[in-house]
């Protein structure tokens, strides 16, 4: 179910200056996240205030459970095999994933997903986040788009590297990066969280701390949100 609304916490909700921070809880390998992310920044676009959001990712995992080696398995061979649903069921279910990307934009290969824990993804997030938020959107961005338009591997480290390297992260400290557990507690941090804040499901927006929204809404809905954190 959608969530749109005052935000809970156990935290007291804040402000940075006179910043709108947003705070977006997903997961590289969920369609809906994509899908939110267009219609947010469809929202974004239009927001008068657009230059005073400040955009942080956080980390969340689908599941955590995929074995860091899935031999290239399809995103419909791990349904029928985890889900227990014909190959036809699970294409009808694409089918219609796709054709709501397609509404917002996007061009998504379902067929060509491979299935891939997303724990380095989001390392790397991580990363990209030590440059600026920007960057991490960036990577955010390409992300995405390797694992549902490309067909790519995004626990494949050489993969991953490359889409550092595209974004201006350097050659040096992804190889740190890659050869070392940095960033694992950041991750860790982040689930953990969303288990305080009660987020079991992805995409979950929340705005200075005091209201949320959840799932692909449409992009009247994200400006909506925009405009009652910025003027409460």
């Amino acid at each position: 179910m959608y969530i749109f609304g005052l935000y809970k916490s156990f935290y007291m909700s804040f402000t940075v200056a006179s910043n709108l921070k947003v705070e977006i809880w997903s997961d590289i390998a969920c369609p809906f996240c994509y899908i939110a992310k267009r219609h947010f920044e469809e929202a974004l676009a239009q927001f008068p205030h657009k230059d005073k959001v400040v955009v942080e990712w956080k980390s969340f995992q689908l599941n955590p459970n995929v074995p860091e080696d899935t031999h290239g398995e399809s995103l419909i061979d791990s349904f029928v095999r985890e889900k227990g649903m014909s190959a036809q069921q699970a294409e009808g279910l694409f089918t219609n994933v796709v054709n709501m990307a397609k509404q917002s934009g996007l061009d998504f290969h379902m067929n060509k997903v491979v299935v891939a824990n997303t724990i380095n993804a989001h390392r790397l997030s991580h990363l990209a986040k030590t440059k600026g938020n920007k960057t991490q959107n960036d990577i955010e961005e390409l992300l995405f788009k390797a694992y549902f338009t490309e067909g790519k591997n995004v626990n494949d480290k050489n993969i991953l590297t490359e889409i550092g390297l595209s974004v201006g992260l350097g050659k040096d400290e992804l190889e740190n990066l890659f050869n070392s557990h940095n960033f694992h507690d950041k991750v860790s941090y982040d689930i953990q969280e969303a288990g305080v804040f009660g987020i079991t499901s992805v995409p979950y927006f929340v705005l200075n701390r005091k209201y949320a929204i959840s799932g692909a809404q449409p992009s009247s809905a994200f400006l909506d949100i925009l405009n009652k954190a910025y003027n409460n």
